[in-house]
């Protein structure tokens, strides 16, 4: 990854970000307090990064600490000119005055039970006269005319003008209005959304052996296919619901991540066919564990997608547990790692299983790296 465009802001994986910001957000709604409490966020990073995952994680951490019902405006500003965000002018009922129709994005429930997340996509890729518009929304949270609810945050989104794509310097006037934060790659946050989001096991098990892989965007050259998380989510998305064969939809995938790294996948992913099946471990019908490290890498990601799958089968969950125990400690580690993230306070089933138990009292001190 290429370093920061500019050092005088916090750099951020998307993990860090969601849970900075949703802990402001939920502390300002719980207390009662208006979403202008709150400045608006600007997410600056590269294509494919994570940015708006992100601002969908962090409507998800508000709706699960407030209990409130969150709805997000998707707003992708380089659609725009000036005109669209003001709206269509029109006479008053005695034609003496013009109006101004407020656009049907920014028609939003005020109500109390709700929180409104107005996202200001790609605002460093809309030409400067769309920019100057967004002042009033991110400063004054007003459009014209018209006022945004007062239950509304916004949080902007958009490449540095470094990465190379459609991007326009943000002028200092609006940039002094927002909050600023850099997304930067990081595998270790993306395995964990990865794993709560039930990401293909093959794309899983190749990035955990090959980190590097995980985001392959350069700035510097013209490859239009290449791999970020998003593109790796498409691919998952393929593999989960076209053909789990990466060799019949291998096209598919080269079109996403390009052809070297398909084909690094593709070459891996042949480890597979010597693997034991998801269901006899489960069942607990084989004890034989693969040594090689391809093949651990395969197996632990195989079987986190597995017990997602069947997370509530505790019994075969915890014959699982007990096969994984026999793996070496990093890998063993890295599977209950993977099954602790499941869902939120599966680590609480997990510490309701006795091989679990046994396997935190017998090699469990991996986890704080006393072994």
């Amino acid at each position: 990854m290429k370093p920061t465009q500019n050092l005088n802001m916090p750099l951020l994986s998307v993990e860090r970000a969601v849970e900075h910001l949703s802990r402001a957000y939920c502390g300002i709604i719980n207390k009662g307090l208006k979403a202008s409490s709150m400045p608006s966020v600007m997410l600056w990073g590269a294509p494919g990064i994570g940015k708006s995952q992100a601002v969908r994680q962090i409507a998800g951490e508000i709706e699960q600490r407030t209990g409130k019902r969150t709805s997000i405006t998707d707003v992708r500003l380089l659609l725009f000119n000036p005109i669209d965000l003001r709206g269509i002018p029109t006479a008053n009922a005695d034609k003496t005055l013009a109006i101004w129709l407020k656009p049907q994005i920014f028609q939003m429930d005020d109500s109390d039970s709700v929180i409104n997340l107005l996202f200001l996509d790609e605002i460093s890729a809309a030409p400067p006269s769309v920019q100057a518009a967004a002042y009033q929304i991110t400063l004054d949270r007003v459009v014209g005319e018209h006022r945004l609810p007062d239950n509304c945050l916004v949080i902007a989104a958009g490449n540095r003008v470094t990465d190379k794509s459609v991007a326009y310097k943000m002028p200092k006037a609006l940039a002094n209005r927002l909050l600023h934060i850099e997304i930067e790659g990081s595998f270790e946050s993306w395995r964990h959304w990865a794993v709560k989001n039930g990401i293909n096991d093959k794309v899983l098990g190749f990035l955990s052996l090959r980190n590097d892989r995980l985001f392959g965007f350069d700035a510097t050259n013209d490859e239009l296919a290449f791999p970020t998380p998003r593109s790796w989510e498409m691919v998952s998305n393929i593999l989960n619901n076209v053909s789990d064969d990466p060799e019949e939809v291998s096209a598919l995938i080269a079109g996403l991540i390009g052809s070297g790294t398909a084909i690094e996948l593709r070459s891996w992913c042949r480890v597979y066919k010597d693997l034991p099946t998801m269901d006899a471990i489960f069942d607990g019908k084989v004890t034989a564990v693969p040594k090689g490290t391809d093949a651990l890498y395969a197996l632990v990601s195989s079987m986190t997608f597995y017990a997602r799958e069947h997370r509530n089968e505790h019994q075969r969950i915890g014959n699982s547990v007990r096969y994984g125990s026999r793996m070496p400690a990093d890998y063993a580690m890295l599977l209950m790692q993977n099954y602790a993230l499941i869902e939120k306070d599966y680590k609480d089933v997990l510490m309701g299983l006795p091989e679990y138990i046994h396997w935190v009292n017998s090699r469990g001190a991996v986890l704080n790296g006393s072994v």
